[in-house]
């Protein structure tokens, strides 16, 4: 008895559907009850989409063969006179001016700075992008003033740095590697979860926890309602029933270590961030600042992922 056929479609022998038998050409005569060939299919080209409506400051620098123009807050930001929220802020209180007119909404186009002021004074065009490794101490915010009167970074800062922000922040408890930048813009890419550039911890904490639970963590782990992504965590060695436990992740959710760490039942009384992309705290003294040769600053800005 033969065994019973399988219904269905019939499986196809490869990508693409069934593939031509070996030695068959477009063009050879088709035998009696056989399928003819079929031309290679080519996609017709399509013309890049133009707007069909473009903003009358594009279409302007268009047909003059200027600069593409770009959002005022992008440009200032560029600039590294302030966060792009910052700067909407500071239009909505009238403090950037155009040729001595307050501009009133963040979205006006400009192909340059020239002739914008910010309380009165001019901004020069945005110079290239400078980036600095700073040791952060613990007991320092993250911030650039503090309403309760709690020291921040700019207070330990050299005196000599040009105006800098920090690439995401440290908890005031956290010491270790912070990335600060002259550019604005290129903070907001950095900051984005989308390009993907890895951080990584060490972490002493009080408790027990073992090697498999930490590698449970390379799946991820929702705690309270919050997903976090994959984390590399490896347990580097104990001292007493303290574990010290080095963490990478990619996301950089707010104090997401150690709510990972208080998860798993850990208590975290040291915190150090010890890399952020290709750069390294190494042996920089706390407090120190160190800067990132333009070479190596130019070849890490064409590897980051292009931001979503």
């Amino acid at each position: 008895m033969e065994p019973p056929k399988k219904s269905g479609p019939p499986r196809r022998s490869g990508p693409g559907g069934p593939r031509r038998p070996a030695g068959t050409k477009t063009g050879t005569p088709v035998t009696p009850g056989s399928r003819p060939a079929r031309p290679p299919f080519k996609k017709a080209k399509t013309a890049p989409a133009k707007p069909a409506n473009p903003h009358p400051a594009r279409a302007a620098a268009a047909a003059g063969g200027k600069t593409e123009p770009q959002r005022i807050a992008k440009l200032l930001a560029r600039a590294g006179v302030a966060s792009r929220r910052e700067i909407e802020r500071m239009i909505e209180e009238g403090r950037i001016t155009l040729n001595g007119e307050a501009i009133t909404t963040p979205a006006t186009l400009l192909s340059s700075l020239h002739g914008i002021a910010v309380d009165g004074n001019p901004v020069a065009q945005p110079a290239p992008t400078r980036l600095f490794l700073f040791h952060k101490p613990s007991g320092f915010l993250t911030t650039e003033r503090d309403p309760r009167g709690r020291p921040t970074i700019y207070d330990k800062l050299p005196a000599d740095l040009p105006r800098v922000m920090p690439i995401g922040r440290l908890d005031m408890t956290t010491e270790g590697l912070l990335l600060l930048t002259t550019d604005g813009e290129f903070k907001r890419q950095m900051e984005l979860p989308s390009t993907g550039v890895p951080r990584t911890y060490r972490a002493r904490a009080f408790g027990e926890v073992s090697q498999n639970q930490l590698e449970d963590l390379f799946e991820g782990i929702e705690i309270d309602g919050i997903r976090y992504g994959q984390i590399e965590a490896n347990l580097e060695r104990r001292t007493g029933r303290n574990q010290w436990i080095e963490m990478t992740l990619t996301e950089g959710k707010n104090r997401e270590v150690r709510r990972v760490l208080e998860h798993l039942g850990l208590q975290v009384n040291r915190l150090i961030r010890t890399s952020y992309g290709p750069f390294h705290l190494g042996e920089l003294a706390s407090g120190a600042v160190e800067e990132v040769r333009q070479h190596d600053l130019i070849l890490f800005r064409k590897s980051l992922k292009a931001p979503r």
